[in-house]
């Protein structure tokens, strides 16, 4: 059974055993608007949560990916870089960004489920 969860700066990760799939979330890409480069993070990195962990730029802006979990990287999505739209097709899907192994999975004791990142969406306009 695999869970997400949200960060307030509108990354998810979803969990299966001790390895989380990180991305941006729906919210995050409408915001920046057509997804133009994607550089994502190579296998073996270690990152912190909220630490940089990858880059993802718009026709509008350029903006980090954190973190949501301390771990290591254990895979980059490979496609990403030669096809940045796929994170504005599917971006809680097929736009994924890295793959983690995860340092201490009670980090995710302070991320937030999908109905109250729903709720922190809805309260920011």
């Amino acid at each position: 059974m695999s869970e997400m969860r949200f960060t307030k700066d509108h990354e998810w990760i979803k969990i299966e055993g001790n390895i989380g799939t990180v991305g941006i979330t729906q919210f995050a890409q409408s915001q920046l608007g057509d997804i133009v480069f994607v550089e994502v993070p190579a296998a073996g990195k270690a990152v912190k949560a909220g630490g940089d962990a990858a880059v993802v730029e718009s026709v509008k802006a350029a903006s980090e990916v954190y973190s949501p979990v301390s771990g290591t990287v254990k895979e980059g999505n490979a496609a990403l870089p030669d096809a940045p739209e796929t994170v504005n097709q599917d971006p809680q899907g097929k736009g994924w960004f890295f793959k983690i192994e995860l340092a201490d999975p009670k980090e995710l004791d302070g991320l937030m489920d999908q109905a109250a990142y729903e709720k922190y969406c809805a309260d920011l306009h």
